[in-house]
């Protein structure tokens, strides 16, 4: 496994925690072009009372303001959970080079393993994806988070 993809998505566990200290689910996520975080975000989904506020869509935001441009050609995005289809149309848009991801989502992903938007051939843009990076780490965060969650009775 390539050390930096490690590293980076060491980053975006740091960001799921953030999340988590804030009751949120524990997902996070870190935009990186040229070996450098442009871009940082975690579920605040709860916090700002938005469904579109995921740790992709305000990392990607961040990035773009970053470097002054919706395009994101030259940078990989890291999440911790697979991307949903709403993520993916946006990882799409925004014309991301690579998504990095660590934990597979059964029921929402839109990158490989429900739905394939990222690397759809009939979009004009394709993104290459990078997956179980960290993966047990990242699934054992969100399935302490969901477990916690009912043993209080919510979630």
């Amino acid at each position: 496994m390539n050390t930096d993809h490690e590293k980076f998505m060491r980053a975006a566990l740091d960001e799921a925690h953030v999340a988590e200290e804030h009751d949120e689910v524990p997902v996070g996520a870190v935009v990186v072009r040229e070996g450098r975080i442009i871009g940082r975000g975690h579920n605040q989904k709860e916090s700002l009372r938005d469904p579109t506020a995921h740790a992709e869509m305000l990392a990607i935001t961040a990035a773009c303001e970053a470097v002054g441009d919706w395009r994101l050609t030259d940078c990989t995005l890291y999440v911790t959970l697979e991307p949903c289809p709403m993520c993916a149309g946006a990882i799409v848009l925004a014309r991301l080079k690579r998504v990095v991801f660590g934990a597979v989502d059964p029921k929402f992903g839109a990158c490989g393993t429900l739905f394939s938007i990222v690397n759809d051939s009939r979009t004009n843009h394709q993104v290459e994806v990078l997956s179980d990076v960290e993966g047990a780490e990242c699934s054992r965060v969100l399935t302490t988070f969901f477990q916690k969650q009912r043993a209080m009775g919510k979630k």
